[in-house]
């Protein structure tokens, strides 16, 4: 049986909370023993923390979302030639500057041409030329 998406997102975020709100019961029943904190007020110390859990995980419910994430999304993708590509160099895709090197048998890419990722090494984008230069696909 294969688990909904949503219920695989929210167990994943349940268990990465799970040391926290240990953690937090550990250190409320040092509290409760050595420094007299009444129980109920333990208690009611982890219910705060377990509902502070619950109300970030809407905010942070996509970093718990399984694939399309880190580098392995750029594959296909197209960048930049920030410095002239022969055999190593530097590509701008969107705001971020990645490591890069030509694919084997591809040409060089001159500085300001249009690259495409074909696969990654580590984080190291391979690529190869578009054929063509960044300026000339925007408008002016």
């Amino acid at each position: 049986m294969k688990v909904p998406r949503h219920r695989l997102v929210l167990l994943r975020y349940a268990l990465f909370q799970l040391p926290g709100i240990a953690l937090a019961g550990l250190g409320l029943a040092a509290a409760v023993r050595w420094w007299d904190l009444s129980v109920s007020w333990a208690w009611t110390g982890l219910g705060l923390w377990v509902l502070k859990d619950a109300a970030m995980f809407p905010l942070v419910r996509r970093a718990y979302e399984p694939g399309d994430g880190g580098a392995e999304a750029l594959v296909g993708s197209h960048g930049v030639a920030e410095e002239p590509i022969a055999p190593e160099g530097w590509v701008r895709i969107g705001p971020e500057l990645w490591r890069a090197e030509l694919a084997i048998d591809a040409a060089p890419a001159q500085r300001g041409a249009l690259v495409r990722v074909v696969r990654l090494r580590g984080l190291v984008l391979v690529v190869e030329p578009d054929g063509t230069r960044a300026e000339e696909l925007t408008p002016g």
